[in-house]
């Protein structure tokens, strides 16, 4: 989401249907919404597979297992958790995780995670919604405010005096040094050790 995107503001002459697109796209905005589709889509074939059945003429195919309410269970709580994603954003870690271990779960008990089309899904939909973090508005700050009363140039060139000062006006080291390194015989000679 982005949190300086412009809000819409409803005008007389807009349709309703238009109306109804922007506020559901305001709502999926603020919450991880394609993690929780994703999640809540990778339990549909976890959960349908071990049911289903094809029909080639009289001849029909069951895929029936004996894990069959195993994978009932998985899939209906996959759909659970993609929807409370989109309800609860806040426990976004739990779900994603709980969806992750749901996914690698399924792929014993339920057909291999539904032929692993629901174990792919679950695992993308719980890293997204891992990955998720809330957008956060930035402040309005008058960059002038930010240097204090100076100029740009004035506070670059304090910038650069106050970076080489070290405590009590002591220069400190260059951005090149680094503060560890001692004159030992592994750091002496640029790194080459001497044998005996």
């Amino acid at each position: 989401m982005n949190p300086q995107a412009p809000v819409y503001v409803r005008a007389e002459d807009d349709a309703w249907l238009t109306a109804v697109y922007y506020h559901v796209h305001a709502w999926s905005g603020r919450r991880p919404f394609w993690a929780g589709l994703i999640i809540l889509l990778s339990g549909v074939p976890i959960a349908y597979f071990p049911y289903a059945d094809v029909r080639l003429g009289n001849i029909t195919i069951a895929m029936a297992t004996t894990a069959g309410a195993g994978s009932l269970i998985i899939g209906v709580l996959l759909v659970t958790l993609g929807l409370t994603l989109w309800l609860q954003q806040g426990v976004r870690i739990f779900v994603g995780v709980a969806a992750m271990l749901l996914g690698l779960v399924s792929l014993p008990v339920s057909n291999l995670g539904g032929f692993g089309i629901g174990l792919i899904l679950s695992m993308v939909g719980g890293g997204m919604a891992l990955a998720w973090a809330p957008g956060k508005p930035q402040d309005a700050v008058d960059p002038v405010d930010q240097l204090d009363g100076r100029t740009p140039a004035q506070a670059v060139d304090l910038g650069k005096s106050e970076a080489m000062a070290g405590p009590q006006g002591i220069p400190g080291p260059r951005a090149t040094e680094t503060a560890y390194a001692s004159e030992t015989t592994a750091h002496a000679d640029g790194g080459r050790n001497s044998a005996g």
